[in-house]
């Protein structure tokens, strides 16, 4: 299993900005790698394999050692059709290629580059003994150890051992492969390493993980390392992807349902067990937990002329050219698509059967909600994101509650928590006990106790109605708020 499914836009990655828009364009594959997120290796549409980099620490593979800030052909590499690569803090690079070859360059303190011997490894070279008779598929690199997957679910590790992130049952350093036995009874479909342990997912769904567990990120709810493949438990769902970067102490998995879970190192805190996020993705978490800014995984490249199934919804929305039904609201149309609406939303789905009347219309009538927030209802059904001024937002959640929208009702929370002000707080409110909100209802009460004298001098305060006054009044008073 390779990881060059994911599309990106290199140019969120600062240093692509060195490379000129022609570069740029040719670019098929990427990775960023380097202490400082300071050195890039990419292939182009041609299948030629370029490398440059800022203040490089002999990781770049062209034989002089010395930082480019132009791109250098790695010859060796340039047609070999790489689908798998990864780097380790040393740093040293391991990549393979579709036809399962595996290569590797740089810091060979701890033999991570697999070769038999400490030499530092200044270009690429063909990793030999016991993987040429091995097809492999993936690999991935801690910080001072690698690991390579075959195409027959083995995984072998080489390296650095001191924490067992081998998973040899011992923490001995490896100076060439070597197979991880315990794992014999078991297929073996993808593999991550972090800083000093490492993950492998089984072609059942089932998660392993051994070496490093200072921080909790085996997630097997201690902090004891292990020196050989433990099963983790994820609350029985199906794993399909696994993740870990080889700078942080941190692990990440999506299960079959979409969600995503992260243990280990997260913002200074340790979490033993595996946590579920609000992440769309495992790159997420790593894009916002582990510094610096480097991919953990080789990425295509998205172009201007591709767009994702997502982004060719959101450019649809409000289109009258491919739309066959409109929302009037407020006198203004909504142009939108009875498919999207019915695969999106249970309301619609409901509205669209045949013997309701709405089904035969081509214009419907809004008149419960205002144009605004109906407007972002509709487009948050195309791009699962919401737009609005927290009192706009007030609306939206009246809309997300009745139509039974649960997650946009907490995307609205979100956005009122985040626009409270002074002036706002009361309105904000009685909304939020209004909506049943309980969430938002507590927050907007703290944040009214935490400045009562201000709030108690704005319009909101007066225009709240009698029974709401009082019922917040003997709130507070049960709080101290009144104390002085």
């Amino acid at each position: 299993m390779t990881h060059s499914s994911i599309m990106v836009d290199v140019g969120k990655w600062p240093i692509f900005t060195l490379l000129s828009p022609q570069e740029i364009a040719s670019i098929r594959k990427a990775c960023v790698f380097g202490t400082s997120a300071n050195e890039a290796i990419y292939i182009t549409h041609n299948d030629e394999v370029f490398v440059f980099g800022l203040n490089c620490s002999n990781c770049l593979g062209t034989g002089d050692n010395q930082s480019t800030i132009v791109p250098k052909k790695l010859e060796a590499l340039c047609g070999k059709k790489i689908s798998s690569l990864s780097y380790g803090s040393g740093p040293h690079v391991v990549l393979c290629t579709e036809d399962g070859e595996v290569y590797a360059w740089g810091h060979n303190g701890y033999s991570q580059l697999g070769n038999g011997t400490t030499n530092q490894g200044i270009t690429p070279v063909q990793v030999c003994t016991n993987l040429l008779i091995k097809k492999v598929v993936e690999v991935a690199c801690g910080s001072h150890h690698s690991m390579a997957l075959s195409l027959d679910g083995d995984v072998y590790g080489w390296g650095y051992n001191g924490n067992g992130q081998l998973g040899l049952g011992n923490n001995g350093n490896q100076l060439t492969p070597c197979r991880v036995a315990a794992l014999h009874s078991v297929c073996v479909l993808q593999i991550a390493c972090g800083y000093a342990h490492t993950l492998a997912l089984t072609d059942e769904g089932l998660l392993y993980a051994w070496g490093a567990n200072t921080y909790g990120q085996l997630g097997t709810g201690n902090k004891s390392n292990q020196l050989s493949p433990v099963q983790i438990m994820m609350e029985k769902e199906r794993v399909v992807e696994i993740a870990a970067c080889h700078s942080a102490h941190t692990s990440a998995a999506k299960t079959q349902s979409g969600q995503v879970y992260m243990w280990g190192q997260c913002r200074g805190q340790s979490v033993t067990f595996p946590h579920l996020t609000h992440f769309a993705c495992t790159d997420d978490v790593f894009a916002c937990f582990a510094t610096p800014a480097v991919m953990w995984r080789l990425l295509s490249v998205e172009h201007e002329d591709f767009l994702t199934v997502a982004e060719s919804l959101k450019k649809e929305f409000d289109s009258p050219e491919t739309s066959d039904l409109k929302f009037r609201v407020d006198g203004k149309y909504i142009h939108v698509h009875k498919a999207v609406l019915k695969i999106r939303c249970e309301h619609f789905r409901t509205m669209f059967q045949s013997y309701w009347n709405e089904d035969m219309k081509e214009v419907i009538e809004i008149d419960q909600f205002s144009y605004p927030v109906y407007r972002a209802f509709l487009e948050y059904l195309y791009t699962d994101s919401v737009d609005l001024l927290p009192e706009d937002a007030i609306g939206l959640l009246d809309l997300a509650t009745s139509y039974c929208e649960n997650r946009l009702k907490k995307l609205c929370q979100h956005i009122i928590k985040r626009g409270i002000t002074v002036e706002n707080a009361f309105s904000l409110l009685s909304a939020a006990v209004r909506y049943d909100a309980e969430d938002l209802e507590e927050f907007c009460f703290k944040f009214c106790v935490n400045h009562l004298t201000e709030v108690t001098q704005t319009t909101a305060f007066w225009q709240m109605d009698g029974p709401l006054l009082k019922e917040f009044i003997a709130k507070a008073s049960k709080c101290g708020a009144f104390k002085n």
